[in-house]
């Protein structure tokens, strides 16, 4: 199926729509999940999702997406507020109480999921979905659902911005400047349980927490800014949605969800290895330019300290005692300023071999050196 057709069908268009408006809130509040060191979080909300979607499908007797949603949601949020409840009134570690409401609600949920399923004219429902994510079943009217609830957790991030980041980077000072810590906490966490229950449709229980932690991680690398964070992450939430509903609705067969999550895995990678500021492979160059940068200096440091102990401005070192200076081989160093006109060859007597001289541009390289932390010319 070619890009017009899949333009032009209905329901491409409603899950392709709803992939970047999942990819867009996800995006943005992950970013505080993983800034505040809570990836955990979004998939013990996303499993807690679960026994709230059965519930809601008991209540409304049918599968209503705002029955469900909202079902969803009142679980998430109680799984959250365990969490903080078991964190503050015991002993227990933030992992470790997440861990035990992961376990309890998803469980709780598996139990209420059979039960539905197994009554009489439930047969149906189609709630096991949820689990996996079914896209294709997305509706129009599902579709304003979830712009609606995007925009309401979309437009209380912006409102509430300075109180968050203050909240995510020093919740210390925020407390000693008579925010209410406790509450912002937990706004920030049913926002998050917002993004959850929107994606339950669309990557299900198992994929959720995906969407979360792989767009803010992705961005990290790009930026040390919450806001250009959040906004990179916004944008390869968008892209990889809409990438992978495509894909999916091209190649029939091929589940929306994973393949959702597949598109943000190669952002994240590619993020990883090639972000300027974080990524694996500019950090191991500029370490490399870095150890580069310490040799030269430390090359041209001994040509200077040997002309000085001779007393001679234009004294020529011979290469085992520059090595001796410095303490390992120093022949390709050696070179490599040659070609920088920093230092020149200079040749004795025959028996004696090639010497090494400082020039003028090598003792302002030397200079530079000393007065800060810039390498020798021609380092970054």
């Amino acid at each position: 199926m070619d890009l017009a057709t899949l333009a032009g069908d209905y329901t491409v268009r409603t899950v392709v729509a709803g992939a970047a408006l999942l990819g867009i809130v996800s995006g943005v509040l992950g970013t505080f999940a993983v800034l505040r060191r809570q990836s955990l979080l979004g998939d013990a909300l996303a499993h807690a999702a679960l026994p709230g979607i059965a519930l809601g499908f008991l209540v409304a007797g049918q599968r209503a997406l705002p029955a469900l949603l909202a079902g969803a949601l009142a679980s998430a949020v109680a799984a959250a507020l365990l969490v903080a409840l078991l964190v503050r009134r015991t002993r227990l570690k933030g992992d470790a109480a997440i861990g035990l409401a992961l376990s309890l609600f998803f469980a709780v949920g598996v139990i209420l999921l059979s039960f539905v399923q197994g009554r009489a004219g439930a047969g149906q429902a189609g709630l096991e979905t949820f689990l996996f994510g079914q896209a294709a079943a997305i509706l129009r009217s599902d579709l304003w659902v979830m712009a609606a609830l995007a925009g309401v957790a979309l437009a209380s991030v912006a409102a509430l911005w300075k109180e968050f980041e203050l909240v995510t980077f020093d919740p210390t000072y925020a407390a000693a400047l008579g925010l209410p810590v406790a509450v912002l906490d937990v706004t920030l966490t049913a926002l998050v349980a917002v993004a959850v229950v929107l994606g339950l449709q669309l990557v299900g229980v198992v994929l959720m927490s995906a969407m979360l932690i792989a767009p803010a991680v992705a961005a990290r690398q790009w930026t040390h800014r919450l806001g250009r964070v959040a906004i990179l992450a916004a944008l390869f939430g968008a892209a990889s949605g809409v990438l992978g509903a495509t894909v999916s609705a091209g190649a029939r067969g091929l589940a929306t969800g994973p393949l959702i999550v597949l598109a943000l895995s190669a952002f994240t990678a590619l993020s990883l290895v090639f972000a300027p500021t974080r990524g694996l492979l500019p950090t191991a160059l500029r370490r490399r330019a870095d150890r580069a940068g310490h040799r030269d200096r430390d090359v041209l440091r001994a040509l200077d300290t040997l002309r000085r102990r001779h007393d001679d401005p234009t004294y020529a070192a011979e290469r085992g005692m520059v090595d001796a200076t410095v303490g390992h081989p120093t022949g390709r160093t050696l070179r490599t300023l040659e070609r920088r006109g920093l230092v020149e060859r200079v040749r004795h007597r025959p028996e004696e071999g090639r010497h090494w001289r400082l020039l003028e541009a090598g003792e302002a390289a030397l200079e530079r050196g000393r007065d800060g932390p810039d390498a020798p010319e021609g380092r970054a």
